[in-house]
């Protein structure tokens, strides 16, 4: 369904390369000031939905609207409204912080009254200030991140496009990076988000979990968990992966995954599987230190959707 006040709007959207469809019939609309989740894993297609929003890729057929914008047929127009930082952002690592910045600006024709009054308060919300001389190609792989966030925001853009941005970042400034996006959606700019992490997703206002360039599932984090059938048990092992070939096929257990130094069995009824795997385990002499019911996260909605799919689609 349409939304005139969506800051992006996409309808049908359909894109093929050479023997893959990458993008197969996308509908999504993002609210003004949300931070809208595109999650799934390498190839769902969400690095081909984020350049066709950004103008720089075409597709076969449907619709995109971004800031009242209409991508497929000017994309030139969108480029005033937006920003986009792609998996390798272009940060010139022979110039500092500062240099950047300003290529940046430059780049945007943001006048230099406003640059200037603008770096210092990027600068001071990512915890830059003090770097601001510093080569970029001395910057920690988070703070190359931060400065490309910078960079991307210096013009006031409407809608910010990050493909990956945390990938390869370590968890601490993964943090950091989400506490910047929040400030960001509080001074009213939107932001669409594509990670591969699916933890990232309960970050999100919305998901869109992506698989094979289709959208499965898009609702907030906490619909989408209630939207999983049956239950999820968790079993903390010695031997984990053990563990899993032992469960895999007995009555009531759909599914088992790895999850850390953990099992996710995927079960039609905790209080009747429970006592059951309990003795599955006993009796094939395997160790654990606890088998408990737990509420399910976004990545077993995702592991629990992408097998239905694949059920269906056996002859």
């Amino acid at each position: 369904m349409s939304d005139t006040r969506a800051e992006v709007e996409v309808c049908g959207l359909v894109k093929q390369f050479p023997g893959v469809r990458a993008i197969d019939g996308l509908d999504f609309n993002v609210a003004p000031g949300e931070i809208f989740g595109l999650v799934g894993p390498d190839g769902a297609g969400k690095t081909t939905c984020m350049r066709i929003l950004a103008g720089v890729l075409p597709a076969e057929s449907g619709s995109v609207m971004v800031a009242g914008c209409d991508v497929m047929r000017d994309a030139e127009s969108v480029k005033h409204f937006i920003s986009y930082m792609p998996q390798r952002f272009g940060l010139y690592e022979d110039l500092t912080v500062d240099e950047n910045i300003r290529f940046y600006a430059d780049l945007f024709s943001v006048a230099r009254r406003e640059r200037e009054e603008r770096t210092p308060e990027l600068l001071r919300a990512c915890g830059m200030e003090e770097f601001r001389a510093r080569i970029a190609g001395k910057l920690s792989g988070g703070m190359k991140q931060k400065l490309g966030l910078v960079c991307a925001l210096i013009h006031r853009p409407r809608v910010l496009l990050l493909d990956e941005p945390t990938n390869g970042v370590d968890p601490v400034s993964r943090r950091e990076f989400w506490s910047i996006l929040y400030g960001l959606v509080g001074s009213g700019v939107t932001v669409v988000n594509s990670t591969a992490y699916l933890d990232e997703a309960e970050r999100c206002h919305r998901v869109a979990l992506m698989h094979r360039g289709r959208i499965l599932f898009c609702d907030t984090p906490a619909s989408l968990k209630r939207q999983l059938t049956g239950a999820v048990l968790s079993i903390v092992a010695a031997d984990p992966r053990a563990v899993r070939d032992a469960l895999s096929g007995v009555a009531g257990v759909a599914d088992v995954v790895l999850v850390g130094d953990a099992v996710h069995a995927f079960i039609d009824d905790a209080e009747r599987r429970i006592p059951e795997l309990r003795a599955t385990l006993e009796r094939r002499h395997l160790s654990f230190s606890e088998i408990v019911h737990v509420t399910p996260t976004i990545e077993d909605l995702f592991v629990e959707a992408v097998r239905e799919r694949q059920d269906e689609a056996r002859p």
